[in-house]
């Protein structure tokens, strides 16, 4: 009888984790849905920036587009329990990024799932980005390139268009 009572506690507790896990994703993918719009700002350094952002496909996805020297598109979007993200980069190669929200809900880091695309192994490749919601109409975006070993930053300081 014990055994069984451990069984159905385990059940209960993985459930509720599991629920845990897609809602902490829903709400990830909804904080970020509220970014539709136009936004601008500065880069690492200092020249200027426009990043839009579109709800689109009934709301089941989110695209970025990164204007700028190299015009760059990412999409946002729910896998089961899961938030992805993957990045259309100007070198060619598209990563796949899995969210984790911070404990707060104010910062989303997106970590390196795999890539499609990629030259070797080594080749450079988005590793993983880091979107702080700081306010409705200010947010940053941390870049994160890896090239054969080596890390390179950017980091975008945007603000809504009026």
């Amino acid at each position: 009888m014990k055994s069984r009572y451990t069984s159905i506690s385990l059940l209960i507790v993985l459930a509720a984790s599991y629920a845990f896990a897609g809602s902490a994703a829903n709400t990830s993918f909804e904080q970020l849905k509220s970014l539709d719009g136009s936004w601008e700002g500065k880069g690492s350094n200092g020249e200027p920036v426009q990043v839009s952002y579109k709800v689109t496909s009934n709301g089941s996805a989110l695209m970025s587009e990164i204007k700028g020297k190299e015009d760059m598109i990412s999409m946002f979007n729910l896998d089961g329990d899961r938030l992805l993200m993957t990045h259309y980069c100007a070198v060619g190669n598209q990563p796949r990024m899995v969210a984790s929200p911070s404990p707060d809900g104010k910062t989303i880091t997106f970590h390196f799932l795999d890539v499609t695309n990629l030259a070797t192994p080594e080749a450079g490749h988005m590793n993983r980005l880091v979107i702080s919601l700081a306010e409705a109409n200010h947010h940053t975006e941390e870049w994160v390139y890896n090239d054969h070993g080596k890390e390179m930053k950017e980091v975008f300081d945007l603000w809504r268009k009026k």
